[in-house]
C-alpha cells in the first residue's frame, strides 16, 4: 500500500525535473535527485536549486546524485524528466531500483511512452503530459514561465491506487488531472509540439514571429491534418489541448474562406499570446544538443508508416530537422522556400 513514506525519485534536473523534484522536497517526500552532472549536485546539496516565476521564489536543497546507478533503491516512483532520446536508456538503468509495485512516469516531450513499454512493461509506466513551462537558465536556476497543469493515466488497464499517489505528488507542483485515455492526451500535446518545435527549428524564431507568418500557419496546418489522420488510423480519441480549449475536431472542420480565417486566427493569437517563448528544440540546438524530433514529427512518420497513411509533410519536416542538425542548413526562414516544402503545400499535403 502506498502512502507518505513512498521513496522517490526524479531522473533529470533540466527545467521541469528540477521543478519537480525542487517542491516535492519542500512539500516533504522522501525524493533523490539523479542529476547527471556534478556541478547540478553541488548546488542541490549545497545552496539549493533556485525556483522563480509563476510559482513565486523558492530555493530548496535536495539530496542528489550523479548517476542514476548511485540512486538508492528501492523506489517506489521515479519520475523520468529527461530528453526525450535519453529516456529508453536511463529506464533501463532504473529498472532494478523500482519496488514489486513501482513505476515510472513519464514526463518527456513527444511520446517516448511506446519506447518505455518495450523497456520495463506497461504496467511499469505511467504516461504523462506536462502542460505548463519552464526554462532552466543554468545549473540550478529554474523559471516556471507559464501555469498549466499534468495529466497522468495508466497505458493500459484500470486506475489503480499508483495514479492516486502520483497525482497527490505532482499536486505539491501544479494541478493534476487523471485520465483513462492518456494516449489521446499525449497525442493531442504531440500535436502542439510537433507544430511549435519543428517550425521553430526551421526557421529560428520565437512563437510571436514564427506564428505571425502566414506560410507558417499553413504549414502548422496541414502537419495537423496528417497527424489527426494517423490518429484515426490508429484508433486514438485525441482529447481537447490547450488546457482543454482546443478541440482539433472542431478546428479542423469546416472548408471555405472563413474556416481558413478562424485557423488562421486562432493560431496567430497562440503566438501573440507566447510571443517570447522560444521552442525547446531551438534551445536544444543552440546548446549543442539533438532536438527530439524523432519523438515528435519523426512519432507520427513511424505510425504513419506502419499504418499505411501517408505523412510526406511530417517526413519532410524531419528530413529539415536533421539536415539543421547536421550543420547543412541553419534555422532561417529560408528554409520555407524549400522546394519539396512548396511542392506539398500546393498539393494540399
Amino acid at each position: 500500500m502506498f502512502n507518505r513514506n513512498a521513496k522517490v525519485a526524479v531522473i533529470g534536473a533540466g527545467a521541469v525535473g528540477g521543478v519537480v523534484a525542487a517542491f516535492l522536497a519542500k512539500s516533504g517526500w522522501d525524493v533523490e535527485v539523479a542529476a547527471k552532472h556534478q556541478d547540478l549536485v553541488d548546488r542541490a546539496a549545497g545552496p539549493g536549486f533556485h525556483v522563480f516565476g509563476h510559482k513565486g521564489e523558492h530555493q530548496v536543497r535536495l539530496a542528489a546524485v550523479i548517476n542514476i546507478k548511485d540512486l538508492t533503491g528501492p523506489k517506489d516512483i521515479v519520475f523520468l524528466a529527461t530528453k526525450a532520446p535519453d529516456a529508453a536508456a536511463a529506464a533501463r538503468e532504473a529498472a532494478g531500483l523500482l519496488s514489486d509495485s513501482g513505476a515510472i512516469v513519464s514526463l518527456q516531450n513527444g511520446v517516448c511512452e511506446t519506447e518505455l513499454a518495450e523497456v520495463l512493461g506497461e504496467s511499469r509506466v505511467i504516461g504523462g503530459v506536462v502542460a505548463w513551462g519552464a526554462t532552466r537558465h543554468g545549473p540550478g536556476e529554474l523559471e516556471v514561465t507559464s501555469p498549466g497543469e499534468f495529466v497522468i493515466g495508466n497505458l493500459s488497464g484500470p486506475l489503480d491506487e499508483r495514479l492516486q499517489l502520483v497525482q497527490e505528488m505532482l499536486f505539491a507542483v501544479q494541478p493534476t488531472r487523471i485520465t483513462e485515455n492518456i494516449w489521446g492526451e499525449l497525442y493531442a500535446k504531440l500535436i502542439v509540439n510537433s507544430c511549435i518545435n519543428s517550425l521553430g527549428v526551421i526557421v529560428g524564431l520565437p512563437l510571436g514571429g514564427l506564428l505571425a507568418m502566414r506560410r507558417v500557419r499553413t504549414i502548422f496546418l496541414a502537419l495537423m491534418r496528417e497527424m489527426m489522420a494517423v490518429a484515426q488510423a490508429a484508433g486514438i480519441t485525441v482529447e481537447p489541448g490547450g488546457g482543454g480549449k482546443l478541440d482539433y475536431y472542431r478546428f479542423l472542420d469546416g472548408h471555405g474562406g472563413l474556416s481558413t480565417f478562424r485557423r488562421h486566427l486562432v493560431i496567430r493569437l497562440i503566438g501573440a499570446k507566447y510571443r517570447r517563448i522560444k521552442s525547446s528544440s531551438l534551445q536544444s540546438l543552440e546548446r549543442g544538443r539533438p532536438t527530439e524530433i524523432d519523438f515528435l514529427n519523426g512519432y507520427v512518420s513511424r505510425i504513419g508508416r506502419q499504418l499505411g497513411v501517408p505523412t510526406p509533410l511530417n517526413d519532410l519536416v524531419v528530413r529539415l530537422v536533421k539536415e539543421i542538425e547536421a550543420g547543412r542548413r541553419r534555422p532561417d526562414r529560408q528554409n520555407l522556400k524549400d522546394e519539396e516544402l512548396t511542392r506539398l503545400l500546393r498539393a494540399g499535403a
